[in-house]
Formats: structure tokens, sequence, C-alpha cells
């Protein structure tokens, strides 16, 4: 069965599902993601939070420190989006409020993408602004991105457009 015919059947699967099982499954696809993504946004705000004792952290000029500290940020603010559903649910655990909790948390969940994605493209910039240059830094920027936007914004629309069914079943 390919990959579309599997999640054809999965929805088609779901259809018949109560709005109770519908808001469980879709809690528990959003915290298979969050699991994945707030593990790497923790190692690179760890990497980041390290690199300051590294010894050539000195040789930072005024633009990488800049960069530098705009990156922590950004990453401590990534990391607390990321983790903002767990704390949310637990506030809400028990109060019958999972179509909120759920709503908010996808909410947090894209902010942390994109807080995961400035961060890459960031750093990928000031690395190769530090070990090469400035020209080569923004070049490395501009590639990453590019990148990033095909592989996480580009391929899903196509697939999504590629594989509508006639009638879409609410996730």
């Amino acid at each position: 069965m390919s990959e579309s015919a599997a999640a054809r059947a999965a929805d088609a699967a779901g259809a018949g599902e109560s709005e109770k099982e519908r808001l469980d499954r879709n809690w528990n696809e959003l915290l298979q993601e969050l699991r994945v993504v707030q593990t790497g946004t923790q190692i690179i705000t760890g990497f980041l939070l390290t690199a300051v004792f590294q010894s050539r952290f000195e040789e930072l000029d005024t633009f990488q420190l800049a960069t530098y500290l705009l990156l922590v940020a950004t990453s401590i603010l990534t990391t607390i989006a990321g983790l903002a559903p767990v704390s949310l649910h637990r506030y809400l655990f028990r109060r019958r409020a999972k179509d909120k909790v759920l709503a908010h948390a996808d909410r947090f969940a894209q902010l942390t993408l994109i807080g995961v994605a400035v961060t890459v493209v960031g750093i990928g910039m000031l690395i190769f602004d530090f070990v090469l240059g400035r020209f080569w830094g923004i070049a490395a920027a501009v590639v990453i991105a590019i990148v990033l936007i095909a592989v996480w914004v580009l391929v899903p629309v196509r697939v999504r457009a590629a594989d509508r069914p006639e009638h879409t079943p609410q996730n």
C-alpha cells in the first residue's frame, strides 16, 4: 500500500471516531512531533550556551557577537515555546479542555518550528561568517533558508495538493 493510500485508509478509519477519540489522536500525534522538536531545540540551545566558554569566542567581532546573542535569545524562546504545551496540558488537565489545549499547543508547535528555522539559519550564518568571512556567512544563511523552506514548506504543500481526497476529513 502506498503512503498516500495508507494515509487515506487511516483517515477513513478515523472518520467514524468520536470527537474525544479524534482529540486524543491529534494530541498524541502532536506530542510525537513535539518530542522530536524539543530534543533538537534543547541540543541547539546547549550548543549555543557552551560556545561562550570556548577560547575563540573572544575573537568574535561586533556583528558576530550580536548575532550570537540574538541566536541565544531565539533559541531560549524557542525552547520555552516548545515546552509550553506541557505546561498548558498540566494546568488544564482533567478540565475537559483538550480542544483548547490542542489548538494552543498547535500554535506553540508552529512557533517552535519558526524559532528552530531562524536559529538553524543563524547558526549556519554565524559559523560560516566566523570561519570563512561575512560573504560566506550570508551565502550559507541564504542556502540554508532556501533548503529549509523547500523541505519544510514547499514539499508538504505539494504533497498535500497532490494527495487531496474528494472529501477532506477533519484533523
